[in-house]
């Protein structure tokens, strides 16, 4: 089997789980978009996937994203940066990211609207929310409660547009009780935010739940692509 066919064979599952999963909800596929997450992929595989009609991919480090968004330039794709976010990096992933999905603080919005301003293009924002308890090792995400505080401040920003909402289910809790809290969340939010629609949920063990609970952006990675080469 050549890389082209086991990518789509990948993709032909993962579109079928959505499917299945929006069928389930009583949603139309077409309000879920795919982020297929190439991390440690080479950038062969971002080309495969763009022959197969993949527009949306995703990147967690700052490096080889820039490195690979360049690579594949012609290729007209949304790149979404979905990694913890370092503030003095802000303003160079916006240099080549479309979409930051992990806006979890105040001060990466600085250097984030600097970068959006020298690439004169607005930045597309997500607030990425904790789903998990305070004090837990490697939390990551606003707490909830800081939310409506950040996403004004989002708003505020010239050349950022707030677009919604990102987060990742809680290791070791159901997926389904976590993203319903996440629908919950979301409600509120959208009471102070209502064009701020986007809720990025859900990656290749737990996109049904996430569909269930209102996802409209998918992150999927090793379901679409195989296991992660290993990287040293």
């Amino acid at each position: 089997m050549t890389r082209q066919e086991q990518v789509a064979s990948g993709l032909e599952v993962v579109r079928g789980r959505i499917a299945g999963a929006c069928a389930d909800a009583g949603r139309d596929p077409g309000e879920v978009r795919l982020v297929v997450v190439t991390k440690f992929f080479p950038a062969s595989d971002v080309r495969i996937l763009a022959d197969l009609g993949i527009t949306d991919v995703g990147e967690n480090r700052h490096q080889e994203a820039q490195a690979k968004a360049a690579e594949c330039a012609d290729l007209g794709l949304t790149w979404h940066f979905i990694g913890g976010l370092q503030s003095n990096k802000a303003a160079a992933v916006a240099s080549y990211a479309d979409v930051v999905e992990s806006v979890d603080r105040a001060k990466l919005l600085t250097g984030l609207d600097r970068g959006a301003h020298e690439r004169d293009r607005a930045l597309d924002v997500l607030l990425q929310v904790s789903l998990d308890p305070p004090g837990r090792e490697g939390r990551a995400g606003v707490d909830p409660d800081g939310l409506a505080a950040l996403g004004t401040a989002v708003a505020a920003a010239g050349m950022l547009r707030l677009r919604g909402l990102m987060a990742v289910a809680p290791l070791g809790e159901d997926p389904a009780s976590a993203f319903e809290r996440l629908a919950g969340i979301r409600r509120d939010f959208l009471a102070d935010h209502p064009d701020a629609t986007w809720l990025s949920a859900g990656m290749s063990g737990d996109l049904e739940h996430a569909v269930r609970a209102g996802a409209t952006h998918v992150r999927i990675g090793s379901a679409v692509l195989g296991s992660r080469p290993q990287v040293k």
